[in-house]
């Protein structure tokens, strides 16, 4: 079981201030809309994985049951949301790779506020398939170590299929099999954990360990991450 970079640590920070940050809810709006629509506008989220992870995923931001049920309507019904899923491979400074994962109802528009942003601090956007490679689309779940032991930890992943689990000071990070999100319910019962989702973890990594260096990925990140149509952005920074 190996441990977190620098990098890595201050991804797990940026995680927990994005919990609290503005936009937030609108995100987690979109995803859950999103997760309607592509599941043919199945409503009930025992029926729809991605539903009921979006919806986990709302309640760990705290987002108001209200809200929760206004984006479920907006991917049902004569008067549904165009919101469709957008990914987009980029390349950052110091050989650094990107993947941009989003939601958006003008393709046209996100991907040139994305490309603004890249092309003013010295990345570009990628062809398909320039960047996808170097990164492995799959399923992340995380468990508080108050909550889990080792043990715990590796029977879970072993029942996942894991093929990585990691660990930092406060969590347990299990990658597997993407196939295997929709399982996740019938492996763990009611076995608690902090999150579980899609992620895209790199197959190789850029090692990065100057101050002056990440900071600068880091801002860039967090422009891209800023902007209402981008979920999340991958890196395979080590």
């Amino acid at each position: 079981m190996s441990g977190h970079s620098k990098w890595a640590n201050i991804k797990r920070t940026k995680m927990a201030n994005d919990k609290v940050k503005g936009n937030v809810f609108s995100k987690l709006s979109r995803i859950i809309t999103l997760a309607v629509l592509e599941g043919g506008g199945i409503v009930e989220p025992g029926n729809n994985v991605k539903l009921r992870l979006a919806i986990e995923k709302a309640h760990a931001s705290n987002m108001p049951k209200d809200n929760i049920k206004k984006a479920i309507e907006k991917g049902s019904g004569p008067d549904k949301s165009q919101l469709k899923e957008i990914i987009y491979e980029a390349f950052a400074p110091y050989g650094v790779s990107m993947i941009i994962h989003g939601t958006t109802d003008n393709p046209n528009r996100t991907m040139s506020e994305i490309r603004n942003i890249l092309e003013k601090h010295q990345g570009k956007l990628g062809s398909m398939g320039s960047v996808a490679y170097l990164f492995k689309k799959c399923g992340l779940i995380i468990f508080e170590k108050s909550e889990m032991n080792q043990d715990k930890i590796l029977a879970i992943g072993d029942q996942l299929g894991a093929f990585d689990i990691t660990e930092d000071d406060q969590k347990y990070y299990i990658y597997f099999p993407y196939e295997q999100l929709g399982h996740i319910k019938n492996i763990l019962n009611d076995i608690k954990y902090d999150s579980a989702e899609i992620d895209f973890k790199p197959q190789t990594t850029i090692p990065l360990e100057e101050d002056e260096k990440i900071k600068r990925i880091s801002e860039l990140v967090n422009l891209l991450e800023d902007l209402d149509d981008v979920q999340k952005v991958f890196t395979n920074i080590a």
